[in-house]
């Protein structure tokens, strides 16, 4: 049952013993959105499958207690957090359940006991309003995690709205906290040198089509294919597609710039659609999505392509510059 921030908080508070669940390889939005639930209500911060290295930072930066794959059984209710799918969650047996989410898509909330879903930005943003509502101070540590959950799933804010941005300013107003604090924290996180090779290595075996002046890159590697997917993004593509592949398992990350999205390019739609037709789950956001499926990797990504060649197939890219005149017409 849907129900709205008033209502999701007072439900929660019926219950003493409470699991703010993160999915696997948990981002700082999942993990910032359970610690500041926790720190207002209650309850405990579990990680069904470890985290990122923004949000490892962030849980060692502000000190927040997180649990390794915790038993929800032993919990009065599981709050899943950002999170779309159960596959997300290592298909863990959830028993009573609630859901706060902001993907376009979710399937969890069918069998969910009560949920809150809004097609925000950031799961963060939807926390931070259920916070106002309590009148919950902010806490310099919610604040510091909340920004960091948002900037990040915002691209930087590359994928924000008018409403992000009123709630960040909202957030700073009521925490004090600067936003160049967010960001010296964010560039303290250490380089892994083991991801540093595995961008090179996909930078290798990139395939570069084109279509029409938009630029689709595929590739694959054995880890970080969120990463990779970004990183291609940020040297020229305008859409990227990374594949991982372990047993009969496979797993492609998408990332699409802004004017892709404009275009037409709903990366969560064309994953979730290809995902019906195989054994797994997909989905996401416009811009960044993923599929987990059991089928061949190449054969997967070779969907997603023509599904953005579809789209893509006549529009124009806004952001290539008109050849420049040879000559001053003057």
């Amino acid at each position: 049952m849907q129900v709205e921030e008033l209502e999701f908080y007072n439900r929660l508070l019926d219950y003493q013993n409470i699991l703010y669940l993160c999915h696997r390889n948990a981002d700082p939005d999942a993990v910032s959105s359970a610690f500041a639930l926790s720190e207002a209500i209650g309850g405990t911060i579990g990680l069904v499958d470890g985290c990122n290295r923004v949000a490892s930072l962030l849980i060692d930066k502000l000190k927040i207690k997180v649990v390794e794959r915790p038993d929800p059984s032993e919990y009065d209710i599981t709050l899943v957090v950002d999170t779309s799918t159960i596959s997300q969650l290592n298909d863990i047996k959830l028993g009573k359940y609630c859901v706060i989410d902001h993907h376009a898509t979710t399937a969890l909330i069918e069998n969910a006991d009560f949920y809150l879903h809004r097609h925000a930005t950031s799961t963060a943003e939807m926390v931070f309003g259920i916070l106002k509502i309590m009148g919950a101070p902010i806490m310099r540590r919610t604040a510091l995690g909340l920004m960091t959950g948002i900037i990040t799933d915002t691209g930087h804010f590359k994928h924000a709205t008018a409403e992000t941005f009123r709630t960040v300013s909202e957030i700073v107003d009521a925490s004090g906290v600067e936003y160049a604090e967010v960001l010296e924290m964010m560039a303290t996180t250490p380089q892994d040198i083991s991801m540093r090779i595995a961008m090179l290595k996909c930078a290798t075996r990139a395939n570069i089509e084109r279509v029409e002046d938009w630029l689709i890159v595929d590739s694959h590697v054995n880890s970080f294919g969120g990463a990779a997917s970004s990183m291609f993004l940020n040297i020229g593509a305008d859409i990227a597609l990374i594949g991982t592949s372990r047993d009969n398992n496979v797993r492609v990350s998408g990332r699409a710039k802004r004017e892709a999205v404009s275009a037409g390019v709903n990366l969560g739609k064309i994953m979730e659609d290809i995902s019906s037709s195989y054994t797994g789950t997909g989905g996401g956001h416009a811009g960044a999505a993923g599929i987990d499926v059991v089928a061949d990797m190449d054969v997967i990504v070779e969907e997603c392509k023509g599904r953005i060649r579809e789209v893509l197939k006549g529009k124009p890219n806004p952001s290539i510059c008109p050849a420049v005149l040879q000559e001053d017409p003057e």
